[in-house]
């Protein structure tokens, strides 16, 4: 490993450890007062102040910030900006009100990367390439944002790489997971609906009951996946909602049920929205019933460069920290849309054994990352850049010669 790649993370850190206290004041007050996707103004405001350099809109309430000079290809580092529609039951002193929250951890990723672009500025002409800070928002809701800033903005600007880092409460404290190709899934919206003919419910032979049939497709799917899908091969089905009928001695004209299909592999995804679209209609013939499906593409899956996530796992150390052990999920992220663009790599920051962290899952009213996460994530954001950088041939046969 070259000696200036490290010389450089440990600059770069001494930089984000000066910056430490003013990037967990800016946390707290993310917090405090989060906004729901595609209404992020006033977080998006309080980014731009807090940035070392200005930063212009972008996909609507989104941010870019470019630290360092124009004219070298960048590295991209990512933060969200949305809260979830969830109460908050923390009791931290800087705890959300109104029924909005950051229970992903986005607070934490934005201070982070707001520590990072002033440390990397700071270093002024001592950039291996230029930082783009990249504000995203809309990650927990559609229209995504990072598939709208990946066919526009960023489609222009055209980064050379693009990292992630996020936190993780069933990763170890001081453990990072950042592991090459899929690491995250892909993840589609069907919605199934079957239609039949009512009847009274004294009388179903004089109707074509839908409930059923529907039932029926919801159980044959689930047993489809485990038989036509390589065990293998991460892929899931999920069937989250089922709607049908007003009253208990009706049979209802139509039944409807809405799910999400992820799988890690292209071709697996595609298997699974054909899977479904053949049961359906298969199972709904054989009940007298008809079904229809319609399919929203979503995120692709999430494949991280192997050279990058090479790279990050040997800088570890250095930042006082460890690789976990490997990690994939099916949990699916829209960070996955920048893959289009160029080499992308997300990472995940262990929060489980933190002082002071109750162990809760992502998406939980209770889940609060102790402040030394914001630490933690931004020195996993500056491995990440660093990562990147020494992928770009012109760092790599500049830097690592010396």
């Amino acid at each position: 490993m070259a000696r200036s790649t490290e010389a450089l993370l440990g600059r770069l850190l001494d930089g984000i450890e000066h910056e430490l206290p003013h990037a967990v004041e800016l946390r707290h007050r993310l917090h405090s007062d989060p906004e729901l996707a595609h209404d992020e103004s006033r977080t998006a405001a309080l980014i731009a102040q807090q940035l070392p350099v200005p930063a212009r809109a972008a996909a609507g309430t989104g941010l870019l910030a470019l630290v360092g000079a124009a004219a070298a290809p960048a590295v991209a580092v990512r933060a969200e900006l949305d809260g979830l529609p969830l109460q908050e039951r923390t009791g931290a002193s800087f705890s959300a009100a109104g029924g909005i929250m950051h229970a992903c951890g986005h607070d934490v990723h934005m201070a982070a990367l707001v520590a990072l672009a002033r440390a990397a500025h700071a270093l002024g002409d001592g950039l291996p390439a230029p930082l783009l800070a990249v504000f995203q928002p809309s990650e927990e809701a559609y229209p995504s944002g990072a598939e709208q800033l990946a066919g526009a903005e960023l489609a222009a600007v055209r980064p050379a790489a693009m990292v992630a880092a996020h936190v993780h409460p069933e990763l170890p404290w001081g453990s990072v997971a950042i592991d090459p190709g899929p690491v995250n899934a892909s993840c589609d919206a069907v919605e199934i609906t079957v239609a039949g003919a009512q009847s009274h419910g004294a009388y179903p032979h004089r109707g074509r009951d839908p409930i059923l049939a529907l039932a029926q497709i919801v159980v044959a799917l689930h047993a489809q996946v485990g038989r036509r899908i390589d065990p293998l091969h991460p892929a899931t089905l999920t069937i989250g909602v089922l709607e049908a009928g007003a009253a208990e001695n009706v049979i209802p004209e139509r039944a409807r049920a809405l799910g999400a299909l992820r799988a890690h592999r292209p071709e697996d995804r595609l298997l699974l929205r054909k899977l479904v679209e053949e049961v359906a209609a298969g199972v709904a013939t054989a009940h007298g019933c008809s079904a229809t499906v319609q399919l929203v593409p979503g995120e692709p899956a999430l494949e991280n460069d192997p050279a990058i996530a090479s790279r990050a796992r040997e800088l570890l150390a250095s930042a006082g920290l460890k690789p976990a052990e490997v990690w994939r999920s099916c949990g699916s992220d829209d960070f996955a849309f920048f893959g289009e663009l160029a080499p992308i790599a997300m990472a995940f920051v262990g929060l489980d054994g933190a002082d002071g962290f109750a162990s809760r899952p992502l998406h939980h009213p209770e889940l609060l990352p102790p402040d030394g996460a914001v630490g933690a994530v931004a020195r996993v954001q500056a491995v990440l850049y660093l990562a990147a950088a020494r992928s770009l041939t012109t760092f790599g046969s500049a830097q690592e010669s010396a």
